[in-house]
């Protein structure tokens, strides 16, 4: 396989993540674009404006893009933190059409202001990396970690609270469960894995412009969801995978390949509701991988 596709795959697959964490409390927030957006305008304003990050060797320095990746999950954590109070007391849909608005209105801010390039956006972003294969090890290391920690959150009392509040928020509440601060951190977290997936597509793509966090980008990643599943961590990320490279595998049909690409999104609910990674065929395939994302999450500790 080629390894730019594989790297667009592991991207896909942790933005399916983002809109999967605040699902585990049954919002359906699509601000996932935004602060991938926000994530990526970080990375390549400070790795093309400020030259102390730039190193003296080939390549750009791997702790540099750390830096990076731990400012734009500072500053997507506080922004999600700040918003979160005030949209998640919306519900359902009309919670959707909040943050898609948020996408929106982020896209349109950077779009009109100089310093990160307007509608030209920001190019030669410094490659810390010699070929798509070095990024696709990092953000497989990434992708292992995050789901070894979503994995691990299931287990913890906040990951119960989120299971709860899905299954009935009104429940949840009465049995002394803080809803609202609950909710608060699925959306902070998914803002989280949604700024430091930006921080590495930016320098992957070596350009960015705010179009990339755009409407389109909302539904797409809800359709990671939505196909692979929703009721486990599992689910976004084979959805994320698959959908990813279905277009370009797709690809020798031609034109039809978009016709064939929409058929499997309309049909996919319709023979499987839940997704395709279902809770039951979760705890079949659980002990199979557990090992290998927990010894590659601590391979990446190290």
């Amino acid at each position: 396989m080629d390894a730019g596709l594989l790297e667009q795959m592991l991207l896909g697959a942790l933005l399916g993540l983002s809109v999967y964490l605040p699902l585990r409390c049954g919002q359906l927030s699509l601000a996932t674009p935004g602060f991938f957006a926000i994530g990526g305008t970080v990375a390549a304003l400070l790795s093309t404006r400020v030259p102390a990050l730039a190193g003296s060797g080939s390549t750009y320095p791997i702790t540099s893009v750390l830096l990076e990746m731990a400012l734009a999950a500072l500053l997507t954590g506080v922004l999600a933190l700040g918003l979160g109070r005030v949209v998640l007391r919306l519900r359902g849909i009309y919670l959707a059409i909040a943050t898609i608005a948020l996408v929106e209105i982020l896209r349109v801010v950077t779009l009109n202001l100089e310093f990160t390039g307007g509608a030209l956006g920001i190019f030669g972003i410094p490659q810390p990396f010699n070929s798509a294969a070095g990024y696709a090890a990092f953000t497989l290391a990434l992708l292992a970690l995050i789901c070894w920690l979503c994995d691990r959150l299931e287990k913890t009392r906040p990951g119960r609270a989120m299971a709860a509040i899905r299954d009935d928020e009104l429940a949840a509440a009465s049995q002394g469960i803080n809803t609202a601060d609950t909710k608060l951190l699925a959306f902070v977290l998914s803002a989280l894995v949604a700024g430091i997936t930006g921080v590495v597509a930016a320098h992957f793509l070596n350009s960015w412009n705010a179009k990339l966090g755009n409407f389109d980008a909302s539904i797409t990643t809800l359709a990671f969801v939505v196909f692979g599943g929703s009721r486990t961590w599992l689910g976004p990320v084979f959805g994320g995978l698959l959908l990813t490279a279905l277009p370009e595998l797709l690809r020798p049909v031609g034109d039809l390949r978009l016709i064939v690409f929409g058929a499997v999104i309309l049909v996919g609910p319709l023979f499987f509701p839940q997704g395709v990674i279902t809770p039951e065929l979760f705890k079949w395939f659980k002990p199979r991988i557990g090992g290998i994302t927990t010894a590659a999450a601590q391979g990446v500790k190290q």
